[in-house]
């Protein structure tokens, strides 16, 4: 009975975190209706109407402070200025329209900034809602009651404050969790990359031997039927079955040595997609946006008729650069990948904006260390250069020279 209840409260918390709108619209409802209690009494230095409007400009905005958070909170303090204007001193005998329930929707607004939007965002609305209050306490409430009301205020916006802090804190480890989940599930698919491509490396060894080996009985055996056709044709004849029965034998274990190559699952499937090249890149830019990271691909110059090496060299770095920035960019970065050819080499640079660490963009921070080593190393094989490091506005720069006629 409890794991059902548990089970239960967890299904709607997650479908609460999928449907912000319907918890805030649930908040600003509850929060609308007992403000509107206050309508039974006569409204002090202020009219129905007004008191009304006023309470929708307070109370309306809630229901999109998840989804648009600084626009939500700025509507609410409009709000709240024309509150200050509208509604004035209480009389003795009618409700006190100077403070209201849906005055909550301040501190409710600030804390939405402060976990959602960050501390600068919070401070700047602490700001003006300091100054509200000043200016509200002078202007609206008498001497005796100036003290109790502000110490009043200050304690919810504190606590609306803290308890920004609180969520903020806890949605930052949230996603940090998610983060180093994806990034070890991407380490685990790579991993196991690797060991596929090692033994890949293995069977291609065996495949060298296989076929060595059977070229070389084939040779002898040509040569010695060459020699005895004249004098001794039944050598010959064993020498020539001979060699039809080792090309059998060899092209078999061609064909499934192949098949295993050709094949990711080594099930003998389907074959291999062909090598990327540049013609890929705005495949892996898509690619890598779906993920979660914003790419803008910038090309000029023909970049169809390069060579099939240098095409796929440049494929491969800036595919090592995303992964790269994917890694170690940090929560909220973007990079710009710009490729370009003239008539005698390919300039590549790609460059983000991540703010994380920059210990973390060398090759020791890459499993293996092999990152910028295999990037420098592809550069290397065509005769080009590669260079990477931070950048002075901060993130980081790879880039590369790749000349095309060496190639």
């Amino acid at each position: 009975m409890r794991a059902t209840y548990a089970d239960s409260v967890r299904k709607l918390s997650l479908w609460m975190r999928r449907h912000p709108v319907v918890g805030d619209t649930t908040i600003a409802l509850f929060l609308g209706a007992f403000d509107m209690l206050a309508l039974t009494s006569p409204m002090g230095g202020t009219t129905t109407w007004i008191f009304i409007v006023i309470g929708g400009g307070l109370i309306l905005p809630l229901v999109i402070r998840r989804r648009y958070p600084v626009l939500s909170a700025y509507l609410v303090l409009i709000a709240g200025v024309a509150q200050l204007l509208t509604h004035g001193d209480a009389g003795p005998t009618v409700t006190d329209a100077r403070m209201r329930l849906a005055d909550i929707a301040l501190g409710i607004s600030l804390y939405t900034l402060v976990a959602y939007v960050g501390r600068r965002a919070g401070l700047l609305y602490a700001g003006w809602l300091a100054l509200g209050t000043g200016v509200w306490a002078a202007w609206r409430l008498e001497e005796k009651e100036w003290f109790f009301g502000v110490v009043v205020v200050v304690v919810i916006f504190a606590f609306c404050w803290a308890l920004g802090e609180f969520i903020g804190a806890r949605r930052a480890y949230q996603n940090e969790v998610e983060q180093r989940v994806k990034l070890l599930e991407t380490e685990r698919d790579q991993q196991a990359k690797i060991a596929v491509a090692e033994e890949r490396t293995r069977i291609a060894r065996e495949l060298h031997d296989v076929v060595a080996h059977a070229v070389s009985v084939i040779i002898v055996q040509a040569d010695g039927a060459a020699y005895a056709v004249r004098k001794n044709p039944d050598v010959a004849e064993r020498a020539v079955k001979t060699i039809a029965s080792t090309g059998r034998e060899a092209l078999t274990e061609l064909r499934r040595l192949l098949g295993v190559l050709r094949n990711d699952d080594g099930d003998g499937g389907e074959e291999r997609a062909p090598q990327p090249g540049t013609e890929s890149l705005s495949e892996l830019a898509e690619k890598v946006r779906k993920i979660g990271l914003p790419v803008r691909l910038e090309a000029a110059g023909k970049l169809d008729d390069l060579p099939a090496g240098v095409s796929l060299g440049v494929y491969r770095i800036v595919q090592e650069s995303l992964t790269n920035t994917l890694k170690h960019a940090g929560p909220g970065a973007s990079a710009t990948v710009k490729v370009t050819r003239d008539d005698e080499r390919v300039l590549l640079e790609i460059t983000d904006n991540g703010t994380g660490r920059i210990a973390e963009h060398t090759p020791a921070a890459v499993p293996g260390g092999n990152g910028l080593i295999g990037m420098r190393e592809r550069a290397n094989v065509f005769g080009g250069t590669l260079s990477a490091g931070p950048r002075a506005q901060g993130g980081w720069r790879v880039t590369a020279v790749l000349p095309v006629q060496d190639a």
